[in-house]
């Protein structure tokens, strides 16, 4: 089978796997998305294998045949080496609900699970395509992303990687975290601005034919560490099968057994990973996406209507803090029949009026796989957070109470008690002044908070938040959100 990549917008060449690591973003401004069937899995011979083994297994459906031996040492590069536990995402149970914990890796977010593996396969892309220039790493987040990128990307030969974050958009300790983010080819800027401009700015770099000219001036090309990059997508693929096949090897599930994802979502790139499970054979019935007050997706899969033109809200699950979804652009793309010309248009018309609305067929398509909720007020996440705590002794942070909050809805409202799992996207030290509050009804600094979280509850500090509190602040760079595309045609130029 020829496995290619194409764009959602119809205009790029087909491209094999190591290309669209490399490349990051469609010619055309499109993402890109595999253009072959999904390869089902057997999963009575997957069931039994560690994380390592089973990554290999399920990424290499998405390379050439002879790249498996490829991304198997990658794999072990990623996730084993003391990175992560020995089990690399546990699944706990609080109360009916299955939770399944994605922050045990560097930085203490799920985004660890992917961005520890994409410098490694960056990496053997360049190998394999001879690729001698250097490549610029562009990263927009909303808190996590940052970190966990610029971690995974320290110091990689052959690589720089610029972060973009709204300064009044993130965590203090997600702020913390990326400005004493040590490394020589690292850059952190906050922006004036929120993510939204930030990823907007990070798109617009790809097609801009100002720094098209001067990469090819000075031998460097830009590449992607959001998850407009397939290589962020892909890896995300494979917590959704450990997480079933955790329920099954505890007996909770019998093998062949549906179960349902409840997924706090933002960009909609950690949901649609689970989509391409399903696509693969992993027995889901439904995926319930969980938002804050930023409520755009729970709109459009209520209504197929995509709706920009709203109030945007600071709040206390900052990486929900999103109006423009970019992986919803993939799910549109498959759901529409893989029609790049009708994704085009719907684009072409967000991007121009700030709106846009699906087909009748379309939306037929994803009324019947995806649900969706939000919790209205930072208030009622922090109920969700002590009622959780109250009734099964475990700690949520703000935008996995998102995700409890709303299954909690959905399964009232709609009387499903299939079995479901629960993304825990982050530690609850993160966020833990909400966290804090939210359990014992006091404000305090963010770093006593951690402290007195830590006292009261019992939960560990994740080791990569111990003594961020005195970790020196390297990156001190502030510039509007207007002059991103300056700021990265004058870092190309000093490279």
């Amino acid at each position: 089978m020829n496995k290619t990549y194409v764009s959602t917008r119809n205009h790029q060449n087909q491209i094999n796997f190591y290309q669209a690591i490399v490349q990051g973003i469609g010619d055309d401004g499109g993402l890109l998305v595999p253009n072959f069937d999904f390869q089902k899995l057997d999963l009575n011979k997957l069931v039994q294998l560690n994380y390592v083994d089973l990554a290999t297994e399920v990424i290499s459906t998405f390379v050439p045949e002879d790249g498996k031996e490829l991304i198997h040492q990658a794999c072990l590069n990623a996730y084993e080496k003391g990175l992560f536990p020995e089990i690399v995402v546990p699944v706990k149970k609080a109360g009916d609900v299955y939770v399944a914990e994605l922050f045990h890796g560097q930085t203490a977010a799920f985004k660890d699970m992917a961005l520890s593996l994409l410098p490694h396969l960056m990496t053997l892309s360049l190998k394999q395509l001879k690729e001698d220039r250097e490549v610029m790493i562009l990263a927009a987040t909303s808190g996590d992303t940052g970190k966990a990128a610029l971690e995974g990307f320290k110091d990689v030969e052959g690589t720089c990687i610029k972060v973009f974050y709204p300064l009044d958009g993130v965590s203090a300790i997600q702020q913390q975290q990326m400005v004493s983010q040590e490394g020589k080819n690292v850059k952190v800027v906050g922006i004036h601005g929120n993510f939204d401009d930030a990823q907007s700015a990070v798109k617009v770099a790809f097609g801009d034919k100002m720094l098209k000219e001067v990469s090819d001036q000075h031998h460097v090309f830009l590449s992607s560490a959001n998850s407009i990059n397939v290589g962020r997508l892909i890896p995300q693929i494979v917590y959704y099968f450990h997480s079933y096949f955790e329920l099954v090897r505890n007996k909770e599930i019998e093998m062949g057994d549906q179960v349902n994802f409840c997924v706090p979502s933002g960009n909609f790139g950690n949901c649609l990973a689970g989509w391409f499970a399903k696509n693969m054979g992993l027995p889901v019935n439904k995926f319930i996406a969980a938002s804050n007050k930023n409520n755009i997706l729970t709109d459009f899969f209520t209504t197929g209507k995509y709706d920009a033109n709203r109030e945007f809200f600071k709040t206390n699950a900052p990486a929900m803090d999103i109006l423009v979804s970019s992986n919803l652009e993939r799910l549109v793309w498959y759901m529409s029949g893989k029609d790049g010309d009708k994704v085009k248009e719907y684009m072409e018309k967000l991007k121009a009026d700030g709106i846009y609305e699906v087909d009748d067929e379309t939306f037929a398509r994803i009324q019947d796989q995806f649900k969706a909720g939000y919790l209205n007020e930072e208030e009622e996440v922090l109920k969700t957070i002590k009622d959780c705590y109250e009734d099964n002794g475990y700690v949520l942070d703000t935008h996995t109470a998102c995700g409890y909050g709303v299954l909690k809805q959905y399964q009232k409202e709609t009387g499903d008690q299939t079995k479901t799992i629960l993304l825990s996207t982050a530690s609850p030290y993160k966020f833990p002044e909400s966290v804090y509050k939210a359990l014992f009804n006091e404000e305090l600094d963010v770093y006593d908070a951690i402290e007195k979280l830590n006292e009261k509850t019992g939960v560990a500090v994740p080791k990569p938040l111990v003594g961020i509190k005195d970790r020196e602040v390297l990156h001190k760079t502030h510039i509007d959100k207007t002059e991103i595309i300056n700021f990265i045609k004058s870092e190309m130029e000093g490279l």
